[in-house]
This record gives structure tokens, sequence and C-alpha cells, in this order.
């Protein structure tokens, strides 16, 4: 059991991994260069910066890359600290598309997806590089096809991966270990909050998390309260990259990071008295679990953010710059 446990999670983790990492490039690759110059101009208050950061982040399919940049961009002192405080709000709305999307139960189209990508590459490369229609061969509009059939790849391949994960439920259910961790969580959700930000700090992924979480509440085998304790867990858990990329850089770099920190540190402890409550609200949204907890995420990234975007405007933080 525990060696199903193993394949099934490390498989479908690669997977999703490399699906994810396909929708960053290829979306990189399309518009890349336009975030980049939105990111030097439009960051003249913690709203422009809010509103870029959440485009950016659905867009770009991740908030940890949105911050790297960020960083990047400070420790070159092309963009001062200051002015990055509204772009972290918004990484943390803009990546709920993911787990929103996972939310919709639509895995069972991994494989029509990944199957109409092959054919929209397949098309490109016999209309272009073997010159079926000579006209297009210098046409731009095919790399931007490509790009978007490599986008679509890997989103059915992310789905696959999540399938494989999802998979491990009924395994998990019956463990030994799994029952003491659900014995615990009942005496504190704490051990949720734990769980989740370890987990997503172990393998640098909060969707990844979520997405397994999303699969095994679905089963009825986790509480909804749990399963947002562990949602919050995540968020602090994708710190961890942000802060590994501040290291060496400089004092702005870090400020960044550790920015990004106190924001999902002090959300989760804002929000942990309150997940029953939050709990309720969403299911009063649908009826399905799995789609519960990833509206569960996107209301407790609004509010947050909503509630820290004052505390940006602050003179203070200029200081810093």
């Amino acid at each position: 059991m525990i060696s199903a446990i193993i394949f099934h999670s490390i498989l479908g983790f690669s997977i999703f991994m490399c699906g994810m990492k396909l929708m960053e490039l290829a979306l990189f690759r399309l518009g890349g260069p336009t975030f980049i110059r939105l990111l030097e101009r439009s960051t003249r208050t913690p709203l422009h910066g809010l509103v870029l950061g959440t485009a950016s982040s659905a867009f770009l399919q991740s908030s940890t890359a949105v911050t790297v940049l960020s960083i990047g961009f400070v420790n070159s002192r092309l963009l001062p600290f200051s002015r990055t405080l509204g772009i972290i709000l918004g990484t943390n709305i803009g990546t709920c598309l993911t787990t929103e999307l996972i939310g919709l139960d639509i895995n069972h189209l991994a494989k029509p997806l990944m199957f109409s990508a092959l054919i929209l590459w397949g098309i490109t490369v016999l209309l272009v590089e073997y010159r079926i229609i000579p006209a297009l061969y210098q046409w731009k509009g095919s790399e931007y096809i490509r790009s978007l059939s490599i986008v679509i790849f890997g989103f059915g391949t992310l789905l696959l991966g999540l399938t494989v994960m999802q998979g491990i439920g009924p395994f998990i259910q019956n463990t030994e270990m799994f029952q003491w961790f659900l014995a615990q969580a009942q005496t504190t959700l704490w051990w949720g909050i734990l769980s989740g930000a370890v987990l997503t700090a172990l393998i640098h992924s909060g969707a990844a998390v979520i997405g397994m979480i999303m699969g095994i509440a679905a089963l009825g085998v986790l509480p909804l309260d749990l399963s947002i304790a562990i949602v919050l867990g995540c968020n602090i858990g994708t710190c961890v990259t942000a802060i590994i990329a501040s290291l060496g850089g400089s004092k702005g770099g870090r400020y960044v990071a550790m920015a990004h920190l106190v924001l999902n540190i002090g959300g989760a402890l804002l929000f942990f008295p309150f997940i029953d409550m939050l709990a309720t609200a969403v299911m009063w949204t649908t009826s399905s679990i799995a789609t519960a907890i990833a509206h569960a995420q996107t209301l407790f990234n609004i509010i947050c953010s909503f509630i820290a975007l004052p505390i940006c405007y602050m003179k203070w933080f200029k200081r810093l710059d």
C-alpha cells in the first residue's frame, strides 16, 4: 500500500509539474516581454500593482514566478521595494485561477486537450516548416499558435497529473498515519496549517498540494474545515521559493520575500478563528467540496489582499527603498 501511494504521488506530481512548467514557459513566451514592460510602468500605486500582480499571476499561472521576477527587479534597482507591495498582494489573488479551474472537475478533458494541442502543433509544422503554403512561411502568427498549443498541452498534462495524484485517496484513507493525522486534527486545525505549509515548502507548488487535497476531500475523507486549514498552510509554504530566491541579493529583494511571508502568515492567523464560518460561506455557493475548497482559497486571498492594501500606502515603506 505504501509503495502504491509513493508511486502514484511521485508519478502524478512529476506529470503535474511538467504541465505547470510547460504552461508557464509558453505563457511567458507569449506575454513575458509585455509583462516586464508593464511591471516597470504600471506600479505607480499599490492599487495599480495589485491589478498588475493579479493579471500577471493569472496569465503566467505562477505567483512564484511573478514574485521572483519582482525580487529580481528590486535587486537590479529597476524597481523600488515599495512599488512591489501591491504586486505581492495581487499574486495571491491571481494564483487562485489555477485552483478554480481544477475545482471545475474537468480532469476527463486531459487527453482530449493534449490530443488537440498536438494536432494544432502539427498543423503549424506542416504549413510553415514544410512550406505547404509558401505564403505562410514568414507568418509571425505561427509562433503564437505554437505557444498556444503548448499552453493547451501543458494544461492537459496538469489535469492528467492531478488525476494520477488523486488516485492515492483510497490508499491514504486506509493508512494508520492518515487516521492518526485525522485524530490530531480533531483536537486542533493547526495540524492542517502545519501540514499544508510543510508539503508546499517541500515540493514548491501550492497548486499541486491543493489539487491533491481537493481530490482526497471529494472522496469524503477530509472534512472541509481541515481542508481549508491545509490551504491556509499552503499559502505560507509558497513563500519558501521567494525566500530562497532573495538569498544573496540586495536588502530590498529580501524585503520583498519577507513582505510575502508576513502577508501569508498574517492572513492565516487572521482567518484561523473563522475557518468554520468560511467553510459555511463557501458551501452556500456549491455542493461540491472540491469547488468549495477552491472558492475558500479565492475568498481568503481576496479579503486578505484588500485588508492589507491600505497599509501599503504608508509612507514608511518608501524609507526602505
